[in-house]
C-alpha cells in the first residue's frame, strides 16, 4: 500500500493549497467517470458489437452506468472509516493506484459481446473501488489542511468541481467516444499516473491515525449486503416483468429488496454494540452534522436522476426535431447541458467565500430553494423549447445547487471531532452518492409510469397512420416504455427495430422516409414524455424544499473543537468559534 509522505517539521506554508488542487483532480476523476460512459455507450456498444436495444441487454447498460456509483456508494464509509485508523493520506494514495490500473484495464477489451460487456462491467467496478478511495478521503484531507476559517472555500471549489464533474463527463463522452470508444477509459491513465506521484511526493498525514483501532468486520459486511442488495433491486425494479411496464413486484426485487432491508437493520444492531462502530452513529447527535447530511441526501435525490432526464429530452426529442442526426444527439446534448456546469462553477466557490464570513445556513437554505424555483421553471417549459431560454434555466438552476453544496459540504466537516473526519465525511458522501442511485430509480420510474399510461396509443396510432399493418402496430405499441426511453437516452430511432426492414420495404417512400427520418419518433413520445417529465420534476420539487427545511434547522454558530478528543456529547461536541470571523453552520 502507498504509504503517506512523512516528512520532519511543519508543512510548507503552500501545503493548504497543494492539498486542494491535488483532491479536487482526484474529486473531478471519481465523479466524471460516474458519467463519461453514458454518453458515450452507443459507441461502446458499437465497439463491443452488442445491440443495447433488445432487452436482456439494459442489464449491461444499468451496470455500466449505475455499478460504478453503486460500489463507491457502499464502500465509502468503510475506508473513511479506515483513513481514521491508518492514514487518510495512504488511503487515498492507494485509490489514486486503484483507480488509474482499471482505467487502463477498461481500454483493452478484446471480447465482444456479451462477454465484452460483462468484462467492462467487472473493471468498471473496479474503477469504481478507486474512486471510492479517493472520495472517501479528500474532504477529510482537506480539512485537516484548512483553518476553519477557509474551510468553505476549499470544500467549495473541491465538492463544486465533484458534483460539475458529472456533467463535464459528458461532453468528454460525447467528444471521445466517436473516436474511439476506449479514449473514454483511456483519458483517466495520464491524469491518473500523475496524480498517484503528486500524491505520493507531496501529501501528508496531518491526523494522528488511531492506532489499534480494529476493522468493523461485521458492520462492515452487513451495511455493504445490505446496499448492494438494494441498489441491485433497483436496477430490476425499472425493467419490464412480466408484462407490465416495471418490475417492482417481481418476486425477485421484493426478495432483494426485503433481504437488503434485513441486513441493513442488522447493521443498525451490530453498530450500536460494537466498540468502534464502521457508521459513527454518535456523529448524528451534532445537529449540524445530521442536518447537513439530511439536506445533501435530499438534495442528491432531486440532483440524481435530473441528468438522465435532461439526456433524453435533448437526445431523444428537442435535437431530433430541429434536425440533427441521431448519431450526432449525444455530443451535441453535452455541449447543451454545459449552462448547468457553469452555473455551477460559478456559484459554488462564491458561497463557499461568503459561506466563511456569514454562515452556510442562509446559502444552503436558499440554494435549496431556488433549486425548487429552478425544477418549477424546467416544469413550466415546453417540450420543444427555445435553447435560450432552456439555458438559462439550466444556468439557474446550476447556480442554485452551487449555492446550496459548497456551504453546506463545508459545515458538515466543520462541526466533526478531527479524528472522525474521514469517518463522518464519507457518511456524508456515501448519502450523496446511495442518494444519486436512488434517484435514478426513482426518476426512471416515475417516467416509465407516465409512458406506460399514453404511450402505446399515441404509438400504435402514429405506426398505424403511415401505413404500417394494425397488427404490427399494435404489436409494436406493447414495447416496454423502459426500452423507448433507452433509445432515447443512446441516441437511436426505435422505428426500424419495432416495425422490421421488411414491413418497412413494403410501405410507399413517403412513408418509409417519415417513420425513419427525424421527426416522427421524437413527435410521437414528445407529449408521453412530458407527461412522465412532469411527475418527475414534482417529486424533486418536493425533494429541494424538504432539503430546505432542513437545512434551516441545522443550527446556530459552532465549530467543533480542532484538538483531537473523545466524541462527547452534543453540548459539548460543537463551541462557538472565538476566531474571526466566525462561521455559522
Amino acid at each position: 500500500m502507498l504509504a503517506a509522505r512523512r516528512l520532519d517539521g511543519p508543512p510548507p506554508a503552500n501545503y493548504k493549497w497543494v492539498a486542494l488542487s491535488n483532491t479536487t483532480l482526484a474529486v473531478l476523476l471519481a465523479t466524471l467517470d460516474g458519467s463519461i460512459t453514458i454518453i458515450a455507450m452507443p459507441d461502446i456498444f458499437r465497439g463491443i458489437h452488442l445491440n443495447p436495444l433488445q432487452s436482456g441487454n439494459s442489464f449491461y447498460l444499468l451496470w455500466m452506468v449505475l455499478g460504478y456509483l453503486i460500489v463507491s456508494s457502499v464502500l465509502i464509509v468503510s475506508l473513511g472509516r479506515l483513513g481514521d485508523m491508518f492514514g487518510r493520506v495512504r488511503i487515498y494514495n492507494l485509490g489514486f493506484v486503484i483507480y488509474t490500473v482499471a482505467s487502463l484495464l477498461l481500454t483493452v477489451d478484446w471480447m465482444t459481446g456479451t462477454a465484452g460487456a460483462t468484462y467492462l462491467v467487472v473493471l468498471r467496478l473496479v474503477q469504481g473501488v478507486g474512486g471510492a478511495f479517493l472520495l472517501a478521503n479528500s474532504a477529510a484531507i482537506l480539512t485537516d489542511a484548512f483553518p476553519s476559517n477557509q474551510r468553505g472555500m476549499a470544500l467549495g471549489i473541491n465538492n463544486i468541481v465533484g458534483v460539475s464533474g458529472m456533467f463535464v463527463g459528458l461532453v468528454l463522452g460525447g467528444l471521445l467516444a466517436p473516436i474511439n470508444w476506449r479514449m473514454v477509459f483511456l483519458i483517466s491513465v495520464p491524469v491518473g499516473l500523475f496524480g498517484t506521484v503528486w500524491a505520493y511526493r507531496n501529501l501528508r498525514e496531518l491526523s494522528r491515525p488511531q492506532a489499534g483501532a480494529k476493522v468493523d468486520w461485521p458492520g462492515n459486511i452487513s451495511f455493504a449486503v445490505g446496499l448492494v442488495l438494494i441498489m441491485v433491486s433497483i436496477t430490476y425494479g425499472i425493467r419490464p416483468y412480466d408484462g407490465h411496464s416495471m418490475g417492482w413486484l417481481s418476486p425477485r426485487v421484493l426478495i432483494l429488496a426485503g433481504a437488503g432491508v434485513l441486513f441493513l437493520i442488522a447493521f443498525a444492531i451490530v453498530e450500536t454494540r460494537s466498540r468502534e462502530p464502521m457508521f459513527r452513529l454518535p456523529l448524528m447527535r451534532i445537529r449540524a452534522f445530521s442536518a447537513g447530511t439530511l439536506s445533501t441526501f435530499l438534495s442528491s435525490i432531486s440532483r440524481g436522476g435530473l441528468m438522465f432526464m435532461l439526456i433524453i429530452w435533448l437526445q431523444g426529442i428537442w435535437l431530433p426535431q430541429h434536425g440533427v442526426d441521431f448519431t450526432q444527439t449525444p455530443l451535441r446534448a453535452g455541449l447543451l447541458m454545459l449552462p448547468l456546469t457553469i452555473g455551477m462553477l460559478i456559484s459554488g466557490p462564491i458561497s463557499g467565500i461568503l459561506s466563511d464570513r456569514y454562515g452556510a445556513r442562509p446559502f444552503a437554505t436558499g440554494g435549496m430553494i431556488a433549486s425548487a424555483l429552478g425544477f418549477i421553471a424546467l416544469w413550466l417549459v415546453p417540450t420543444n423549447f427555445s435553447y435560450p431560454v432552456f439555458a438559462l434555466v439550466l444556468f439557474l438552476l446550476g447556480a442554485s445547487m452551487g449555492m446550496f453544496a459548497s456551504p453546506n459540504r463545508a459545515a458538515v466537516m466543520n462541526s466533526l471531532p478531527p479524528e472522525d473526519r474521514g469517518a463522518g465525511g464519507a457518511m456524508n458522501q456515501t448519502f450523496q452518492n446511495s442518494a444519486q442511485v436512488l434517484s435514478v430509480g426513482i426518476f426512471f420510474s416515475l417516467m416509465i409510469a407516465g409512458l406506460a399510461s399514453t404511450l402505446p396509443a399515441s404509438l400504435s396510432s402514429g405506426l398505424a397512420s403511415h401505413g404500417v399493418p394494425l397488427s404490427v402496430a399494435h404489436a409494436a405499441a406493447r414495447i416496454p416504455p423502459v426500452s423507448v426511453l433507452f433509445s432515447a437516452f443512446l441516441g437511436y430511432n426505435p422505428v426500424q427495430t419495432l416495425v422490421g426492414t421488411h414491413v418497412l420495404a413494403t410501405l410507399s417512400a413517403h412513408n418509409h422516409a417519415i417513420l425513419t427520418g427525424r421527426s416522427f419518433f421524437p413527435h410521437l413520445i414528445a407529449t408521453p414524455f412530458r407527461s412522465g417529465l412532469h411527475t418527475a420534476f414534482s417529486f424533486a420539487i418536493v425533494a429541494c424544499l424538504v432539503a430546505a427545511v432542513a437545512s434551516a434547522l441545522r443550527g446556530g454558530v459552532y465549530h467543533h473543537d480542532e484538538q483531537p478528543s473523545a466524541l462527547p456529547d452534543e453540548a459539548a461536541t460543537v463551541r462557538p468559534d472565538s476566531s474571526p470571523p466566525a462561521v455559522r453552520a
